[in-house]
């Protein structure tokens, strides 16, 4: 088929041309004398994304499931009770590697569709007189159910309870998308991959640790060598890494950093959000609905639409990828066949969400889904012409 090939998976992300062109190079001498000069400054931006100045920020040669990994082995001890929650794919496999690693996880199962249970979370925490839990963990942005929890929230529940334990947060698919506030939160471990709002190709997973989960790090007894803080504090102070880094994704890293810091982190967000409620309003326009249960709950980097009951939701992803030359996503475990996804992160402007809708209503017209033709994609051009900012006559000239 001719053209390109529409990439609207809620990651890996489309990777902008400047991103990839600065990837596009030789290799390099990771342990050459002029190395730190790169590395040094990487980092210290990182941190301006995260949102932490007393923290530091911690560069994976792995996923954001490695990360996960890291926090735990570094921060924690076997047999440590934990509070998770889990309402979609991925914060089930935090919670099944947390059980996995030998931790006594106090799981609260939730609806999917919804998030973390604050309320219930602030139960747990003032019940517990005794600080048995030592961490608690929050999916920021559930990536099977498109739904943003209140990490804000989180934090509250934890000081309204006079509450010691550490705070993880899975940020993978809202870190650099969606406002994510670490050392106001008082976020201790916070995860992140290459591949979403850092417009990337996976393998990067970034970990930002706070002053309290270095504390925690002396006293902790998890075997560990990979991911150990202890190597890669000793390396990473030089300005080199404790194993050979991925070069080329850091040389990317650097430019999408720049990217993102220089249309300001703020402006960033309200893209983000932009297109995502273009999403939703097509989405409503359609007639369908959204896996998430509530306004409260909607994501601003991934929609999770319910398909009518009768239908497979497989089949349009199928059908979208097929005919139209669109990668939509899948449903995945207990929403399998039930939901697509449309996702709307990272490097993405108002046409590219339009494709993204145009081949998202064929494909569902071509799965008998009775829609109105134009509908989602004329709600949503409406919605960008009405919330478009005038242009400046020097960016026209």
């Amino acid at each position: 088929m001719s053209g390109y090939t529409h990439l609207f998976i809620p990651g890996p992300t489309n990777i902008p041309e400047k991103v990839r062109q600065a990837m596009n190079l030789p290799m390099e001498d990771m342990r050459s004398p002029e190395f730190p000069k790169f590395t040094k400054p990487l980092f210290e931006d990182l941190k301006k994304v995260f949102k932490t100045e007393t923290g530091r920020v911690f560069i994976y040669p792995s996923s954001g499931t490695g990360a996960w990994e890291a926090a735990i082995t570094n921060t924690l001890n076997p047999g440590d009770r934990v509070l998770m929650s889990r309402f979609g794919q991925f914060s089930h496999l935090w919670v099944d590697m947390a059980e996995r690693m030998g931790l006594e996880v106090d799981v609260i199962d939730v609806e999917w569709g919804q998030g973390v249970p604050v309320e219930e979370y602030a139960k747990r925490l003032e019940a517990d007189t005794d600080g048995t839990i030592k961490a608690v963990f929050c999916c920021h942005n559930e990536t099977a159910t498109g739904v943003t929890s209140d990490i804000a929230a989180v934090r509250k529940a934890l000081d309204d309870a006079y509450h010691d334990a550490l705070l993880f947060v899975d940020g993978v698919s809202a870190i650099g998308s969606i406002d994510f506030r670490m050392e106001e939160w008082g976020v201790d471990c916070a995860v992140s991959g290459s591949q979403k709002g850092f417009m990337l190709p996976a393998g990067l997973g970034f970990l930002a640790v706070s002053q309290k989960a270095l504390d925690a790090h002396q006293s902790s007894t998890f075997r560990r060598c990979y991911f150990s803080f202890e190597d890669m504090i000793k390396t990473n102070d030089q300005g080199y890494f404790p194993y050979t880094p991925a070069t080329q994704l850091l040389r990317g890293l650097r430019v999408a950093l720049d990217m993102l810091l220089e249309e300001g982190l703020d402006v960033v967000f309200a893209r983000h959000h932009r297109m995502a409620e273009a999403v939703r309003r097509a989405v409503a326009a359609w007639g369908l609905e959204l896996c998430a249960a509530g306004k409260e709950w909607e994501s601003d980097t991934v929609s999770a639409i319910m398909v009518p009951e009768g239908f497979d939701s497989a089949e349009v992803v199928k059908t979208a990828y097929y005919k139209y030359n669109v990668s939509l996503g899948v449903g995945l475990s207990k929403v399998a066949g039930k939901v697509f996804r449309i996702g709307h992160l990272g490097a993405l402007n108002e046409v590219m969400v339009l494709g993204a809708l145009g081949g998202a209503e064929m494909a569902l017209r071509d799965c008998g889904i009775e829609i109105v033709p134009g509908s989602g994609v004329g709600a949503a051009v409406e919605y960008f012409r009405e919330t478009s900012q005038p242009m400046k006559l020097a960016e026209a000239a």
